[in-house]
């Protein structure tokens, strides 16, 4: 039997159990793209927690101009 034949036999075999083929694309994470991509948003990440120290501490010191 051929490696066809067997897959066809057990998708036939999985419908009959009430199972059906689903297929999922997921990101190749051993490609140099995929990598370089993850650096970039860690990066972003990295910048962004710094960023907010900066506003958390900016509205700290801030005084509510709208009481006045």
């Amino acid at each position: 039997m051929s490696v066809q034949q067997r897959v066809s036999e057990h998708r036939r075999r999985m419908r009959e159990r009430g199972y059906r083929p689903v297929q999922i694309w997921l990101p190749d994470v051993r490609s140099s793209a995929f990598a370089e991509e993850a650096r970039r948003q860690a990066s972003l990440v990295a910048i962004q927690d710094r960023e907010l120290d900066d506003q958390n501490f900016m509205e700290a010191v801030s005084v509510d101009w709208g009481d006045e």
